[in-house]
């Protein structure tokens, strides 16, 4: 009588299967979310960034000039470098100066900052 030797197959069951496959779409749930948010955060803090370096490099201009300018050119010479995604605008006087920042890629509604000399305080409304 001839025995038969049985061998282990190898592979994966179909329930083992979809098993992966199930928890893998609850990780994938969770984490696009968060990719998200974690992205919107980001368009806030490039854009907070660039209104603080744009606010540095007025302050330089003013400690030399003795007025605040709104050429944004002038900033670029002190030292201000405009990151691609954002857009600065400055509104300088004798005394006081307002400098906007806004996201202008990927943010779907607000992203838009200001710094203000007449409350020294950064307002805006965040990405939505």
């Amino acid at each position: 009588m001839k025995r038969y030797i049985l061998r282990a197959e190898g592979g994966f069951t179909l329930i083992e299967l979809l098993v992966v496959i199930a928890i893998i779409g609850i990780l994938a749930a969770i984490a696009v979310p968060q990719f998200a948010t974690y992205r919107r955060r980001s368009f806030d803090a490039d854009v907070k960034s660039n209104i603080r370096n744009a606010s540095t490099a007025i302050e330089a201009y003013f400690v030399e000039k003795q007025t605040y300018d709104s050429n944004i050119t002038d900033l670029v010479n002190k030292g201000y470098k405009r990151s691609p995604n954002v857009t600065v605008e400055v509104s300088g006087a004798a005394t006081t100066f307002l400098i906007t920042g806004l996201a202008i890629a990927g943010c779907g509604s607000g992203g838009s900052w200001n710094i203000d000399t007449n409350t020294g305080l950064m307002t805006g409304a965040p990405c939505s």
